[in-house]
């Protein structure tokens, strides 16, 4: 259902690949870190090995979950859907600066502010749910495409429900208000025909 409400501004590549190579990567991450465990404390956002010059951790903790299976599933189940979704939508180039760009400011936020341990590929994941709804909520106008409205009332809220999650300490709001920002300066452009 939502990938055929959102066909109509599907204009980037038919073929998921961008998403599908950052899957099995993160995948072949956690795979890695439920096999040998300690694997997980060498790469994991930590801020005091961050403050110690293992900068690496910013980009590693990117990769592996510390939610363990169930994060690890979790995150490649949302990747999954909303990876091929934003890629669809926004093309490879424009994915690449949601997913990364929305998570090393999200790794960076969390280590000098909200959560300085931890790990996971989830706050690239909300990075390319505030694309979408920065998307969803100028569809009508910029592309003439009108989105059903459960899509259209979830795009609006999610900017306040970034809001709320920042305020009550967790690290996914900011990177979901980055990549709403980053969703309106990378709007995909009007294909002839569909809008106005």
């Amino acid at each position: 259902m939502t990938t055929r409400a959102f066909g109509a501004l599907a204009t980037g590549p038919r073929r998921p690949i961008l998403t599908a190579v950052v899957f099995a990567v993160t995948l072949a991450c956690g795979i890695a870190q439920l096999v040998h465990p300690p694997l997980y404390d060498a790469m994991h956002r930590d801020a005091a090995r961050i403050d110690a010059g293992e900068w690496y951790r910013l980009l590693t903790g990117m990769f592996f979950q510390d939610g363990w299976a169930f994060g690890l599933t979790s995150n490649l189940l949302w990747l999954a859907f909303f990876g091929t979704l934003a890629e669809r939508v926004f093309g490879r180039v424009r994915w690449l600066v949601l997913y990364f760009g929305c998570g090393l400011f999200g790794q960076v936020m969390s280590y000098r502010w909200l959560n300085p341990a931890g790990a996971g590929n989830s706050m690239c994941v909300v990075g390319l749910i505030g694309g979408l709804a920065a998307v969803a909520m100028v569809a009508s106008r910029r592309y003439g495409v009108v989105l059903p409205m459960q899509f259209r009332v979830i795009a609006f809220a999610a900017p306040v429900l970034a809001v709320v999650d920042t305020l009550v300490h967790d690290n996914h709001g900011l990177p979901l208000l980055l990549g709403l920002a980053l969703g309106f300066a990378l709007l995909p452009p009007v294909v002839s025909g569909k809008a106005s």
